[in-house]
């Protein structure tokens, strides 16, 4: 009984090359997201910060876009808004928040 070595070798490769591809394929459906959202009270309602690796990359204490300095009037509106922007941050896309954003989630201002 002889085997075919070239043969041999190439469907060992394959599996291998197979296990691999799978393998990567799992490690990057299981990448943890290292972005952080938490709220916190001001003197005047709420806020916002989004960390990452436990540093600080946003902290928003008054509604963005507006004209007045006015902090999110419940925990539930800065929670909203840091959400969109942590969603937006993990699509690689600008943080920024429109006036139509906050319309969209029904934030009071």
């Amino acid at each position: 009984m002889t085997i075919n070595t070239k043969k041999f070798f190439r469907l060992l490769n394959r599996k291998n090359f197979l296990f691999i591809l799978l393998a990567l394929q799992l490690t990057a459906c299981t990448k943890n997201n290292t972005l952080k959202t938490e709220t916190f009270k001001t003197a005047s309602g709420w806020g916002y910060s989004i960390t990452y690796k436990d540093k600080i990359i946003i902290r928003q204490s008054i509604i963005p876009v507006i004209n007045d300095s006015k902090s999110f009037s419940t925990e539930e509106d800065a929670l909203k808004v840091a959400n969109l922007v942590e969603k937006k941050l993990s699509q690689n896309i600008s943080p920024t928040v429109t006036k139509n954003d906050l319309i969209l989630l029904k934030i009071k201002f």
